[in-house]
């Protein structure tokens, strides 16, 4: 298996019932194309690590049955965004229904062999800005999150079914509440 450690092996797509040969290309391409960031927008919703690799296994398995159904409507990183957060956020209900800690309690160990993501974020302002965007409520680290990514307000819109003037707004929002939280972090 892949890194991303979804199916991408041709017995375990098989297994899957492969609708065809185009859907199956497409599907592994989108894997390699936006590997990471399905494993940061996991990360979003969990923060324990077994649960956020069961977590990323959902969005791959959504993100297959899903693929049939695109009609191309949007980008195919917008459809990748929507499938994952839409499956992040049932994660999340699901969890908070299991009495589970609230996100903001859990706090998440050091990995043990540091990537050059984890590198990047080791400057500190960097990590003060990850606390800050984890401290958010949902709405706003989700949209936040997504800005992050490198999606713009109109695409955020579509991945969180809100418009593109909401997602403007809480943009806004987000941004306000962070430029508090890091004020008081480095006065």
């Amino acid at each position: 298996m892949s890194p991303l450690a979804c199916p991408q092996t041709e017995p375990a797509l098989e297994a899957l019932a492969v609708p065809s040969d185009s859907v199956r290309a497409r599907y592994l391409s989108l894997l390699g194309s936006y590997a990471p960031a399905i494993r940061r927008t996991a990360r979003l919703y969990e923060r324990e690590p077994a649960a956020r690799e069961d977590l990323v296994q959902e969005i791959c398995l959504a993100l297959w049955q899903a693929l049939p159904r695109f009609r191309g409507e949007c980008s195919e990183r917008t459809f990748v965004f929507r499938v994952a957060h839409n499956r992040g956020a049932t994660h999340a209900w699901k969890r908070r229904r299991r009495a589970m800690a609230p996100l903001e309690d859990v706090h998440e160990p050091a990995d043990a062999a540091p990537t050059p993501e984890a590198a990047a974020v080791a400057s500190r302002r960097s990590i003060d800005l990850s606390r800050a965007v984890a401290a958010l409520p949902m709405t706003l680290r989700q949209t936040m999150t997504l800005m992050l990514e490198g999606l713009t307000p109109r695409e955020i819109g579509d991945v969180l079914g809100i418009t593109e003037n909401n997602a403007n707004v809480r943009l806004a929002r987000a941004r306000q509440a962070l430029r508090e939280a890091l004020k008081e972090v480095r006065p």
